[in-house]
């Protein structure tokens, strides 16, 4: 009985080891596929990080849609650069036609954005205050969210997750100035930027589900 336990277990090793053998390579090539590119090193990143550093610096005037349409120029600024870079490095059809409409649409929401903040003369009131403060949260947000991606050198790919970061942060700050605002205009204006963003999205997403680096 002792004999046949010992070859019954040496047979199920021999049979266990070619699954095992095939495994490893399965992950070998999944860690080939999923081969990361240091943060420091990427395009994107270093645009969205020149961006936030940008905007940190901007002086808040305690009028939130001063405050708001003078930041979202900055990050507008900052999607149309990343978008450019797309252009220049990306190769999927797919992802090329919405980096040129993000700069289409962009280029024209920081046009109508500079045109009202030359037009406006900030009051500081206890609504900026309140918007500043939940800015500040909302930025921090985007900060720790793009700096958890993971990046692979690819520029479809790359650009896809951190515009979804990117755009998340626009679609916070038009919620917040939404409930802090006092201009019609600003507040239609974020509520386009609520929509349009929020289908972008949705879009990069779905993308990302079938083409990124964790499809199966």
């Amino acid at each position: 009985m002792k004999i046949f336990e010992n070859t019954y277990y040496i047979k199920s090793r021999l049979a266990i080891m070619p699954l095992a053998f095939m495994c490893l390579l399965s992950c070998d090539k999944d860690d080939e596929f999923l081969k990361l590119q240091s943060h420091d090193d990427n395009e994107f990143m270093t645009i969205m990080h020149n961006m936030n550093s940008q905007m940190d610096a901007m002086q808040m005037t305690g009028d939130a849609d001063h405050d708001f349409a003078s930041m979202m120029v900055i990050h507008h600024q900052g999607a149309i650069d990343m978008a450019n870079k797309e252009l220049m490095n990306g190769n999927d059809p797919t992802i090329r036609a919405m980096a040129q409409q993000i700069i289409d649409m962009q280029t024209a929401e920081k046009t109508e954005l500079t045109t009202w903040l030359e037009n406006h003369t900030p009051d500081s009131n206890t609504e900026g205050q309140a918007f500043a403060n939940e800015i500040m949260n909302v930025m921090e947000k985007m900060k720790n969210w793009k700096d958890i991606q993971l990046l692979t050198g690819d520029a479809d790919n790359d650009f896809a997750q951190l515009m979804i970061v990117h755009h998340q942060n626009a679609f916070d700050n038009a919620q917040s100035i939404l409930h802090h605002g006092h201009h019609d205009e600003i507040k239609e204006m974020a509520n386009k930027m609520i929509e349009d963003q929020n289908q972008e999205i949705t879009d990069l997403a779905a993308w990302l589900k079938i083409n990124g680096p964790y499809r199966q």
